[in-house]
């Protein structure tokens, strides 16, 4: 028998074997983890204590000041994290693109390294920020598209018999999200003591709803000169379906437009890292000089201003 087929055949019977230990064999009987504790005791594990007081530290270190994040920005961003909590998430990113930039700058020497490090490090605010702006746009985005639907159903439940804010609360259980959602808060608001109007103009200005405001007004308006608000919202209603079809069909007339834009942003970044993994050596020379250090923060400070400049330039104002 060669030595091969033997390898084969011990390696065949070990992974059997170990299937029927781990697998097939019972386990051993162990006590729960509730009953070794005393009665009220709760179980807390070491990281999880470890990471509560990390969260208060932080919690205390920005109290009275400004933090990188606010809770108004997690929650337009659907984001439902204790601000703390999430710059910690922040800082944790930090310090693991920080490893991953030394770990890439090996090749290109001590320097870039450290620049690399430092750049990676400052990509995790900075990642998070894009992150927590591009889920609010699609948030504020979905309400927008959901907004004739919403007119919609409250007039349906307005003629259906229900109060105004009997109708919002239903619209605040049966839609979907972020509808439902701003909604609720528009419910909870008026039961603490808010004024409707105020609160549904809230939810404008904070959906950077143009459409919405004006619906808001007309409720406003209705509910001091009195009239059938049903049938005012059903014409607001189709008010902005007509513009959501033209806001569509801007979108897709500009789509590439903003195709471009992401191509030519993108292509220097993807070369840049592509020279570095095929030839290293080629940019090292960059983080090896004051000149080649100087040209490359000049060149990050136009990627951004170029940046900027296309953004605005594909960004379609309707």
């Amino acid at each position: 028998m060669s030595p091969l087929l033997l390898a084969a055949i011990i390696c065949v019977v070990s992974a059997l074997l170990a299937a029927v230990f781990f697998v097939v064999a019972p386990p051993a009987p162990r006590v729960p983890l509730e009953r070794r504790l005393r009665p009220g005791a709760e179980h807390v594990a070491l990281v999880t204590r470890a990471t509560d007081r990390t969260v208060a530290a932080i919690d205390v270190a920005f109290r009275g000041g400004r933090a990188l994040f606010s809770d108004a920005e997690l929650e337009l961003a659907g984001i439902r994290m204790e601000t703390s909590a999430f710059l910690l998430l922040t800082f944790a990113g930090s310090v693991v693109t920080a490893l991953l930039g030394v770990v890439l700058g090996l090749p290109l020497g001590a320097v870039g390294s450290i620049v690399l490090a430092v750049l990676f490090a400052a990509l995790g605010p900075v990642v998070a920020k894009v992150v927590l702006r591009v889920r609010t746009g699609l948030r504020r985005a979905r309400f927008a598209d959901q907004l004739d639907d919403t007119l919609q159903l409250i007039a349906g439940n307005l003629r259906a018999g229900y109060g105004l804010v009997q109708a919002i609360d239903s619209l605040a259980r049966d839609a979907e999200p972020p509808t439902s959602e701003e909604f609720a808060r528009v419910v909870n608001e008026t039961r603490i003591g808010r004024d409707l109007g105020d609160a549904l103009s809230g939810t404008a200005e904070r959906m950077h709803s143009d459409d919405f405001m004006w619906a808001s007004q007309a409720i406003a308006v209705n509910r001091e000169t009195g009239g059938n608000l049903a049938e005012v919202l059903q014409h607001v209603a189709g008010t902005i379906r007509e513009r959501n079809q033209i806001r569509r069909q801007v979108k897709a007339l500009s789509a590439e437009g903003r195709l471009s834009a992401i191509i030519l942003i993108a292509l220097p970044i993807v070369v840049f890292f592509g020279v570095m993994f095929i030839q290293p050596a080629y940019l090292a020379t960059f983080f090896q000089s004051p000149i080649g250090i100087a040209a490359l923060i000049l060149a990050v400070i136009l990627m951004i201003v170029g940046s900027v400049w296309m953004t605005l330039t594909i960004r379609v104002k309707f």
